[in-house]
């Protein structure tokens, strides 16, 4: 059977999809090949300058909006402006590495970016998200361990690669943890995480020679790091599957369903860390029932 791409993306006509990050890399390519297919697309960038540029050739309908996932007043300022039902949300922006950095709320920045942030914007938009949450996660969570009595770094000392690997096993107990209430609040609604192999969007730079060196053996374009998200964004899968890319050599490349990590499922760790980063963002649980 042929690898599942592009080209069997279905009509999105009439639908709306918000795609975080959309200024460059796989959210980008994300929101082009949406809009491809019909959908209104709500692209949310930090920077709307680069967001608008990166979409200026992209035909169909798409909204270029700013939307600052380190700072949770940008976030609520954000949801205010969206009006009407969001059938699709792709949690795809993200940030990593680099020295030990703070949001505009004294979360660390990968921690408060890439899952506060996005835990903050998926509860104020789910009273009107009709169909699905996508949320970029990483292969990264497998070396992920949550300090639920630290996750900020405010005590224990800071390694980026650690807090890196926090964050995305973080993204993927949120989606455990959120497909699990929605389930028990009877919606039909349903959560996915997806990792998109590694990604010529500055990868190489970041990782210096040897990466640069093997790069090209190993490291995927845009257009090939969106088909995972591309694919539980469209697919009839699961609630609450692991989608990864395929691998780079065989007969079938596509995405497919991968296994997250033991802890990636812990319930018990799950809904501990949905507490806390209620605690955090004040934010909470939205699902309103029809």
């Amino acid at each position: 059977m042929a690898a599942w791409s592009l080209r069997d993306l279905p009509s999105l006509a009439g639908q709306t999809v918000l795609v975080t990050g959309a200024s460059s890399g796989i959210g980008a390519a994300t929101a082009a090949a949406l809009a491809g297919v019909g959908a209104r697309v709500i692209a949310a960038v930090r920077d709307v300058d680069r967001g608008g540029a990166a979409m200026a050739g992209v035909g169909g309908i798409v909204e270029v909006q700013r939307l600052d996932l380190a700072d949770l007043a940008s976030i609520r300022a954000f949801v205010a402006t969206i009006s009407g039902p969001v059938d699709i949300l792709i949690n795809n922006a993200g940030v990593i590495g680099g020295r030990l950095r703070r949001t505009v709320d004294g979360f660390e920045l990968q921690f408060g970016t890439n899952h506060l942030g996005q835990f903050a914007l998926t509860n104020l938009l789910l009273p009107i998200i009709t169909d699905r949450v996508v949320t970029v996660a990483s292969v990264a969570h497998h070396r992920g361990r949550i300090d639920l009595g630290d996750p900020n770094f405010d005590h224990r000392r800071y390694r980026a690669g650690a807090a890196y690997a926090q964050s995305k096993l973080a993204n993927l107990l949120f989606t455990t943890e959120l497909q699990a209430r929605l389930d028990a609040a009877g919606s039909s609604l349903r959560a996915y995480a997806v990792h998109p192999g590694a990604v010529a969007s500055g990868i190489a730079d970041r990782f210096g020679p040897i990466a640069r060196a093997v790069g090209p053996r190993i490291v995927r374009s845009s257009d090939e790091g969106a088909l995972p998200s591309l694919y539980a964004a469209t697919q009839m899968v699961p609630g609450g599957s692991y989608v990864v890319a395929g691998p780079r050599r065989g007969p079938n490349r596509g995405p497919r369903i991968g296994r997250p990590s033991t802890v990636a499922l812990d319930r018990v760790l799950a809904g501990e860390l949905w507490t806390l980063s209620e605690r955090l963002t004040h934010v909470r649980f939205n699902f309103l029932t029809a």
